[in-house]
């Protein structure tokens, strides 16, 4: 059996993290406004072209199949979802 820990050791341990984080804080600033929002714009790209790619190949494709929009609806579906996997790729790469 161990034996318990004195309360300052607590004390000592939250203290070293806090000056631990400060540091961090200031060797890793917050990104600026400018940052984020141009983070937000890339997202929307992100996710934007692959549907309007889907949009021109669908409208193309039942133009020449003459299929009202049989092409277009799967196509914008498979275009969000390479958009969001792509956002999502480069989220986690951040």
């Amino acid at each position: 059996m161990t034996a318990p820990r004195p309360p300052h050791d607590d004390v000592e341990q939250a203290a070293r993290r806090a000056v631990s984080r400060e540091k961090m804080g200031r060797d890793v600033p917050e990104p600026s406004l400018g940052a984020r929002l141009g983070q937000i714009g890339i997202l929307g790209w992100a996710i934007v072209t692959p549907i309007l790619i889907g949009i021109v190949l669908g409208r193309l494709a039942d133009r020449h199949f003459e299929t009202g929009i049989f092409f277009t609806a799967p196509a914008i579906f498979i275009g969000a979802g390479i958009g969001f996997y792509s956002a999502w790729k480069w989220m986690h790469s951040q």
